[in-house]
This record gives structure tokens, C-alpha cells and sequence, in this order.
């Protein structure tokens, strides 16, 4: 059957229906939301007047949760113009309309009997061959399809997407014994490819694969920090992004989560485990968490948990954490212990484990521990959530936003190493770990030839890692790797493409990084045909120019030498524009700064929906040097039409670049003109690389040509420039910038208009990037500058001085 998704009905308008609706408009799917008819008026409808019969009155239910969703931070759409996908309703009158819809998804209240009466209307109103999927996280799939038609039941199947679904990558697919195996088929590649997911086959077993590992994790990391006598802080500084987890850690996620929800799918995994886990009183809430519970201190939606936000005598901000032995707040404390400072200089999460158990202070104890527990429960799990190692990582690594899962880290730590810790704890694995280091299978994984292999305990060998074609995969292909310095490698990835990769922190383009940028485009100009520009760093595409070396000779008033590294910036930029091959890039998370410029000179852009664009260089007292305001002046000029006011259209692109503007997504970057209509915005992440090699292929294929340079870029001079500076002045004597905003906007100003010509006309590019780099050296020289950069490079925000 040729299947496609053009229409989705979520049955359930709360905070997760919500969200699947948005994610689904997201993707250019037309959405039904339905939800329930209240019972009684509101005193504000009785107020009116209004009947329940009233069709505000009917809506009010599923009009309230998604006005709430809208208004929610982080954002649950690419751009608020999607909103209009979304058509709102109830299931007294708009049920019936499912009949037309290709997918039915169930979002609704966790209670079985409410389920299954709402599945027996869906049964009688849905056309056969429709897919009808359930959000839920606790109850077994199989009990909800019981009753329904044949054809019901061949469609049927879980589809549990975590929260926010625009923001975490997971999708489990949970079918029962009677879905059609070609309805698993289509959902997995659908959530794959358009919604972006990596999407994990489950069995129907409590709490499916994620849940399962990440909230049994999440309790035994508590019970051990209560034994241990651990702050709230500390935790969390000790499960954040030193072993490459959220930065939020346990505490502060749970906070965001809700208690009351980690409590709900706790009590029903402890609840369901009776004689099926050896670890069932894993999930028995620590007293800590039933105090909590009890007291409704439940998070953020009650405004303490584990932590507190209050104001101060001053009416400052300030944030209390929960002390364990006394139940009450106290200002946080920064966290310092020694195992932790000794892996400061280790970039790479996976090498730090080594440092992190091997510690002597409570850091140590407490990995040891924690580590040693977890691994011990997913191992037992195999079978009986997962057949397969993988899986299990995917899920957890997707559901929580791990960058390695748990076989994955014991595989960093060492099997045989972790298996003597873990035993000096008094913990031991399933049986077939043993089996498999007794055979001398030494991880859980290895690559060969660029593929990833995972050890099967059932054949006790390796097995390839099924779907890896769609993917190019960077850290499976260490042997392709062509060239490289400290700051890049240079991989080939096969059909006459290169790809360069950034490797410096958060992919800063300093030295190194401008090197591998000129060394790629040789090497692709000579041997190659195309090049991309791409990584697999979960911080940032790029974070902009190294801004620390740029301080270095600011301070030194080395303007000779700042004049220089400009100038080989901005020929990098150009080159990367103008070189004899296709350049595409493919960016995602942070790409800010000289990471937007390199993104604005590319052939094509490749970029992530959750793309973070934006010419930010203003809030360190400077502008965008390395061709970013000359691109910008020329997007401008290209857009203009007889009859436009073309200063409005500049404005737009001068007040992004002053107010350091960043696009909360790809589509939002579009909307900037930092992307444009021949750029690809791609939903997977895993995708982005293969995506841009694609593009690269196709455009040497079709006969690709050097450009040259443009003379035709169409500036405003005096008269854009005195619009300009007439609003930066109102702007200052009204209080809304200071004195150096205003100086730097005036620079901006000057440059974007192409300087002191005494009427519009045509310029070169590099007449306009000689302009930016005088007014980006002369700003090096101010003090002002100087002391923003070093509030950023301090760690703190720059001062708005």
C-alpha cells in the first residue's frame, strides 16, 4: 500500500496533544485537535450570558490548552504562522470528521476504560486502512485494541513521543501481536524522515524502553544521593554535561518534568513489576520524593521542588535548593570537587569516565555507584524490554537527551574494568555479560568499515546495526579521514565529496579551523568535486570567530595583526563562495556569528530545523566583519522590486544584526534571510550530513560553475545613513541604548549603506568588505568593546555599558 500522511487528528488538546499537533503542523500536515465539551460554565461565559450550547463554550476546553501551548517557552513551532494548520474542535461534534484524517492519534487521560470507549467511537468513524496509534506511557498496548474490528487491530499500535515532542528525538513504536507488520514499516521510516525522530521499536512490556531505564535511573540517583548526604547542586553538577547529560541534571529535570508525573509512571512500573523485575523496589520512592509528593511541591507548576525561585529584599532574582535533612530552602552554593576539575581538559565525554570512577572524594563514590546500578539493570533487561543493546541506547539517549547510553558508556569505561567495580560494589550483570567478556568480545560495539556493530547475546557474535545506509556517520569513519590538524579533520566521504569537521571548542573558528577551511577547498578543487562543511557536535554547528585570540590582540592594540586575521577571514568566506566546486554546509544547534557568515557564502545550506542563526557580534561591542554585513547589504539588494520601499527592507536587516537577533529555528532563520528558498531544512539530525553530501552530488552534477564576484550590489549611501542614524539618536535620548550602542550602531549603519556616497548606486563586494573591516578595527580600539568582550570570555554577559 502506497501510504501517505497528509491529514493527523490528535484526540487530546492537553500539554502532550498539544505539542504532537504542533509538531505535526510543523511538518505541513493539516491537524485535528479535538478534545472534551465541558460540563459547566465558566463564571466568565456565565458572565455573558453564553449557553454550553455556545460554540466558544463547546471549543473552550481544547481552545485554552493550545492558546497555553502557543504562548509556552520553549516554543512548540518552527515559526506562529503554523498555528493556522491547526483546526480545533470536540468530540461531541467534530469526531465524526476522522473519517477524512490518514492517522488518528490517541492523547487522552491514562485510564483504560476511557480508552478503550473512545477507541470503540473511533472504530465506528474511521475508514478502514486508517492508522490508529496511542500516546500512552503506562497502560500495555494490547489491552486498548481488545474489542476492536480486525482492521482496527492491523493499524493499531503505540506511538509514545516524549515531551516536548518538538525537542526530543524520541519515538517508540510499541505494536501488539496483531499490528501489521508493513504499519511498523511506514512508522518507522515516517518518524524517521518526517518527523525527525529516531524512532525505536518496543515491546510491550511496563514503561516500554526509555522510561524504563531513565526514570529507574533518575530514582536510584536520588535514594544515593540521600545516602551519601549529597546536596541538590551537587547532583546536579555531578549528572549534567560532564557525563555528557542535559545540563539541567536530575534535579532541575525533574523540577521541569513534574514530580507528580516521574511519581505516576514510577508507582505504575512498581506496581507492574511484581515477579517480573529482580529490581522492582528500584522504583519505590525514596522518602525525599514522597515528601515532596505529599506536600505537592511538584516543580515548576507549583513553583518549588527541588529547588525555589524567590525574590530578594532587592527584588533580584534568586534561586534556593532543597536541603534533604532539614526540608527546607537554602541559597544554592557552588559545587567543586577534585575529581571533577581533573577532567576539565578532556573534551571528549567518553574519555572522562576513566577520570570520574577513579576518584577518591564523594564524585567517585558516587559514579561508582550509580554507574555500576544502572548497568546492572539494563543488562537484566535484555530480553526482556529489548532483544538487542542498541535499543536501548537510542531510546535513552533520544528520550532524555543522553549523548551515550548506557552500554555505550560501559563500553567508554571498559567492560572487564566496570565489571570489577561494579562487582566491589556488590552488583553483578546478567549472566551473558560474562558470556560475552569470557569470549573475548571486549565491547558491546565496534565499527568496521564505517559500519557500527553491536554483540547479539542470543548468536553470542556481532550483528550490523540495522539502517545505517541513510546516514553518514562522522565518528564511524576514522580511516577516511584525509587530513586534519588540531582543529579539523578532513573525511572523504565517498562519491567525489569531502567533509570538512570543526573540532575546536563549541567549533570556534580560530587558526586552525580557517586552515582546514582553505585545505578542504584545495583538496576538493584538485581531487574532488564538492565539499561539506559539516559536524556532529551536540553544542554547535559554530560559535563564531575565536573571540579570546581577537581580545588577546585588542588589549595589545595589535591592530596590524587584527586587520590581518580579518582580512583571511573574510577570504575564507569568499573563497568558500567562489571556489571552483560546490561548498554546502549543514549546520545545526548554535551557528552564531562567523558560523552564520560561513553558512551566508555556501553554495547551499543543509540546516537542522532546530537551527540557531544569528549575526550577534554587536552584543561585544563590534559588528559582523567576516562578509556578514556585506551579505546582508547584498540579500537586500537583490530582494528589491520597482516600486518597494527599499530602505524599509534594509532596516529589517540592519535591526536583526543590531539587536544581535537569533532564529529560534531554521524556518525563522528563512524568515530573517539568513536562509533562502534554494536552502534545505532537514527534521532528522542523524540525516544532516547525508542530506548535504546529496546536495553537494547533485550540484556538480548538473554542471556546477564558478561564480564571480559581484559589482551590483545596490547601497543606500547618505540618505539610508541619515534614516539611520535619525533613529539611532531618538533610540539614545530615549534611554533604550547607551552611548556605545549608539556608536556601534552608527558604524553598522554606515557600512550596510555603503558608506559616505552621496546617492544610492551600485558597489562591489569587496568594497563593502573593506568598510567592515575598517569599522570593525576601529571598534577594537575602544575601550567600551574591550571590556563587553571580556565580560563574555569571563563567562558572564557582556555589559551593556
Amino acid at each position: 500500500m502506497n501510504r501517505s500522511i497528509r491529514k493527523v487528528a490528535v484526540l487530546g488538546s492537553g500539554i502532550m496533544g498539544s505539542r504532537i499537533a504542533c509538531h505535526f503542523a510543523n511538518i505541513g500536515v493539516e491537524v485535528l485537535l479535538l478534545d472534551m465539551v465541558p460540563r459547566e460554565l465558566s463564571e466568565a461565559e456565565a458572565a455573558k450570558g453564553l449557553t454550553l450550547e455556545h460554540p466558544a463554550v463547546r471549543n473552550r476546553l481544547v481552545n485554552q490548552s493550545f492558546q497555553q501551548t502557543l504562548k509556552a517557552s520553549p516554543a512548540a513551532l518552527y515559526s506562529p504562522s503554523f498555528a493556522n494548520r491547526v483546526k480545533l474542535g470536540n468530540f461531541d461534534d467534530n469526531l465524526a470528521d476522522i473519517k477524512g484524517y490518514d492517522w488518528v492519534i490517541e492523547v487522552i487521560v491514562e485510564r483504560l476504560d476511557i480508552k478503550k470507549g473512545l477507541f470503540e467511537k473511533v472504530d465506528a468513524l474511521r475508514k478502514p486502512g486508517t492508522l490508529v496509534t496511542s500516546n500512552t506511557s503506562g497502560i500495555p498496548i494490547h489491552l486498548m485494541a481488545e474489542g476492536r474490528s480486525d482492521d482496527f487491530r492491523k493499524h493499531f499500535c503505540g506511538t509514545h513521543f516524549f515531551n516536548p515532542p518538538r525537542y526530543l528525538k524520541l519515538l517508540e513504536i510499541i505494536p501488539t501481536g496483531e499490528t501489521d507488520p508493513a504499519v511498523l514499516d511506514f512508522l518507522t521510516h515516517y518518524g524517521d524522515l518526517f518527523l525527525g525522530k529516531t524512532t525505536v521499536l518496543c515491546k510491550d512490556t511496563p514503561g516500554f524502553i526509555a522510561n524504563r531505564l531513565g526514570i529507574y535511573a533518575l530514582i536510584q540517583t536520588i535514594r544515593v544521593a540521600a545516602d551519601m548526604g549529597l546536596t541538590v547542586e551537587e547532583v546536579d553538577k555531578l549528572t549534567g554535561p560532564v557525563v555528557g547529560r542535559p545540563k539541567s541534571g536530575t534535579f532541575r529535570l525533574s523540577d521541569v518534568v513534574g514530580l507528580d508525573t516521574t511519581v505516576h509512571v514510577a508507582n505504575n512500573l512498581y506496581a507492574s513489576g511484581e515477579g517480573t523485575d529482580e529490581s522492582r523496589e528500584g522504583f519505590a520512592l525514596p522518602a525525599v520524593m514522597q515528601q515532596l509528593y505529599d506536600q505537592k511541591w511538584l516543580g515548576d507548576k507549583t513553583g518549588q521542588g527541588f529547588y525555589k525561585k524567590i525574590k530578594d529584599e532587592k527584588g533580584k532574582s534568586v534561586i534556593l535548593a532543597l536541603d534533604f535533612a532539614s526540608m527546607e530552602y537554602k541559597p544554592t552554593e557552588k559545587v567543586k570537587f577534585a575529581t571533577l576539575e581533573g577532567t576539565k581538559a578532556i573534551a571528549e565525554v567518553s574519555k572522562r569516565f576513566g577520570v570520574l570512577l577513579a576518584g577518591k572524594d564523594n564524585a567517585g563514590e558516587f559514579y561508582r555507584k550509580t554507574f555500576s546500578d544502572i548497568f546492572r539493570y539494563a543488562s537484566f533487561r535484555i530480553p526482556e524490554i529489548a532483544d538487542e543493546t542498541y535499543r536501548i541506547d537510542q531510546a535513552i539517549t533520544a528520550g532524555f537527551g543522553w549523548q551515550l547510553g548506557p552500554f555505550e558508556t560501559w563500553d567508554a569505561i571498559g567492560v572487564s574494568k566496570m565489571l570489577q567495580i561494579m562487582e566491589a560494589e556488590g552488583m553483578k550483570p546478567a549472566a551473558w555479560v560474562y558470556d560475552m567478556a569470557a569470549a573475548g568480545h571486549n565491547s558491546f560495539y565496534k565499527i568496521e568499515k564505517g559500519q557500527r556493530w553491536y554483540y547479539d547475546r542470543s548468536t553470542k557474535d556481532y550483528k550490523k546495526i540495522p539502517g545505517q545506509d541513510s546516514f553518514v556517520i562522522l565518528s564511524n569513519l576514522a580511516d577516511k579521514i584525509v587530513w586534519k590538524n588540531a582543529g579539523a579533520n578532513v573525511y572523504d566521504l565517498g562519491d567525489g565529496i569531502l567533509n570538512l569537521e570543526f573540532k575546536s571548542k563549541m567549533n570556534t573558528m580560530g587558526s586552525e579551523v580557517i586552515e582546514g577551511i582553505q585545505k578542504s577547498i584545495s583538496l576538493a578543487e584538485k581531487d574532488f568535486r564538492g565539499l561539506v562543511i559539516g559536524n556532529e557536535s551536540v553544542e554547535a554547528f559554530s560559535a563564531g570567530a575565536n573571540l579570546a585570540m581577537l581580545f588577546m590582540f585588542a588589549i595589545e592594540q595589535e591592530f596590524d595583526e587584527i586587520n590581518m586575521v580579518i582580512a583571511q577571514f573574510q577570504q575564507t568566506m569568499m573563497r568558500a563562495r567562489y571556489s571552483s566546486i560546490p561548498v554546502v554546509t549543514a549546520p545545526h544547534t548554535l551557528a552564531l556569528g562567523g558560523g552564520t557568515e560561513l553558512n551566508l557564502h555556501a553554495d547551499k545550506v543543509v540546516a537542522h530545523a532546530e537551527t540557531y542563526m544569528g549575526l550577534v557580534e554587536f552584543g561585544v561591542g563590534i559588528i559582523p566583519a567576516g562578509g556578514g554585513t556585506k551579505e546582508m547589504a547584498l540579500r537586500c539588494s537583490d530582494m528589491y522590486q520597482a516600486g518597494d520601499t527599499e530602505l524599509n527592507i534594509l532596516q529589517t536587516a540592519f535591526m536583526n544584526i543590531a539587536q544581535a537577533k537569533v532564529s529560534t529555528s531554521a524556518h525563522d532563520a528563512k524568515a530573517m534571510n539568513y536562509l533562502q528558498d534554494k536552502d534545505q531544512i532537514v527534521l532528522n539530525r542523524s540525516r544532516l550530513i547525508a542530506e548535504a553530501k546529496q546536495a553537494a552530488v547533485e550540484l556538480a552534477e548538473n554542471g556546477y560553475t564558478q561564480p564571480k564576484q559581484r559589482n551590483d550590489i545596490k547601497v543606500q549611501g547618505k540618505a539610508g545613513m541619515a534614516l539611520f542614524m535619525a533613529g539611532i539618536a531618538q533610540m539614545r535620548l530615549a534611554n533604550y541604548i547607551s552611548d556605545h550602542d549608539a556608536k556601534i550602531a552608527n558604524k553598522l549603519a554606515y557600512v550596510i549603506n555603503g558608506g559616505d556616497l552621496s546617492y544610492a548606486q551600485q558597489v562591489s563586494e569587496q568594497y563593502l568588505l573593506d568598510l567592515e573591516r575598517e569599522a570593525f578595527l576601529s571598534l577594537c580600539g575602544e575601550r567600551k568593546t574591550l571590556e563587553r568582550m571580556q565580560g563574555l570570555l569571563n563567562g558572564g554577559k557582556p555589559p551593556r555599558n
